[in-house]
């Protein structure tokens, strides 16, 4: 299939494109700074020549939009927002102009749409929408703006001929450097991977290869439209989710934080709070309903596979690049 990855050159877009190319799909990446082949230029706001590649094309997945590891500062919710609207409207117009639409539209969205919450577990048909819960900062209802307004402008974009998912992701968990991942084995191995606030507040999470295989499972399903939960079944509390993480990298103790020190800490890395603080409690509904098998539904067994992989990398980086065979060596014959 031809897939255009608009936005793919983050994390989550490398961990996908990597999935996509090695299982023999032909993948177009829309950056700011095309730097590698399969990249073309756009500017993630304005329809331009990259429209070319959405034409005639089976499959658009749209990651684009500013990172949320930031201070929450005004200038930076605005900034979040605008990437996201602007550039899921140039996508829209771009789809709607084309004389040979792609068959679905998958668009990121954001498991921060769903209420901080510890009671139950928020699902896609009885989740609770955040936005108006008592006892947390009043800006976290931006960041639930942020993903309304996200899922909104793909719903309202003019493309019958589309099918059109929105991706409510849960963190993507992979052994990619600068990933969410790596900034808490960091922190676990550095003894400070301990409960934030006493730990009540739920994780979700998805490990990076069901993500990838959850993407081309929607794609492949005709029947799937609208919001879906990317997240593994198994969310779990802050504490539990951390000792699991200190288990597979063997790391005995870690360090508790108070909300006072999270945001002394936070402050440091150019974070926010909300990404620790928010209780995330989702499950994967739909998914589970349309027969989709997770490999990692668990985090222990997740935890234990990324840390892993991080550990064969460093081996062979290391050890270096393996010598040549005989055979390797030996030009082959006639």
């Amino acid at each position: 299939m031809k897939i255009v990855i608009p936005g793919g050159t983050g994390q989550v877009g490398t961990v996908l494109n990597r999935a996509l190319s090695a299982a023999g799909h032909e993948v177009t990446v829309l950056s700011r700074q095309p730097a590698r082949p399969g990249e073309i230029p756009w500017d993630g706001k304005t329809v331009g020549p990259w429209a070319e590649v959405i034409d005639g094309s089976d499959v658009v997945v749209n990651l684009a939009g500013r990172s949320v590891s930031c201070r929450y500062t005004a200038p930076h919710l605005q900034a979040m927002m605008d990437s996201r609207v602007r550039s899921t409207r140039a996508v829209g117009e771009a789809i709607a102009a084309a004389a040979h639409p792609p068959r679905v539209w998958l668009q990121m969205s954001t498991a921060t749409i769903y209420a901080h919450r510890f009671d139950a577990p928020n699902d896609e048909r009885t989740g609770v929408i955040g936005g108006a819960e008592p006892g947390v900062p009043g800006y976290w209802a931006y960041s639930v703006d942020i993903a309304k307004a996200w899922e909104r402008e793909q719903a309202n974009a003019d493309t019958p001929h589309t099918r059109k998912v929105a991706l409510r992701s849960a963190m993507v968990m992979s052994p990619d450097r600068g990933g969410v991942f790596d900034v808490l084995l960091r922190l676990a191995r550095l003894g400070l991977g301990g409960p934030v606030a006493g730990g009540a507040q739920y994780v979700s999470w998805i490990h990076d290869r069901d993500f990838a295989r959850a993407v081309q499972f929607l794609a492949a399903r005709d029947d799937i439209a609208g919001p879906v939960n990317l997240a593994a079944p198994g969310p779990l509390p802050h504490r539990m989710f951390m000792h699991a993480l200190r288990t597979a990298q063997g790391v005995p103790v870690g360090l508790p934080a108070t909300k006072g020190m999270a945001e002394l800490g936070a402050f440091v890395l150019r974070s926010d709070t909300e990404l620790l603080l928010k209780s995330r409690r989702v499950i994967p509904g739909r998914l589970l309903e349309a027969g989709f098998d997770f490999r990692y539904p668990q985090w222990p067994a997740a935890a234990g596979d990324l840390v892993g992989r991080v550990r064969s990398r460093h081996r062979r980086r290391r050890i270096g690049p393996a010598e040549p065979s005989r055979a390797d060596r030996t030009p082959a014959m006639p």
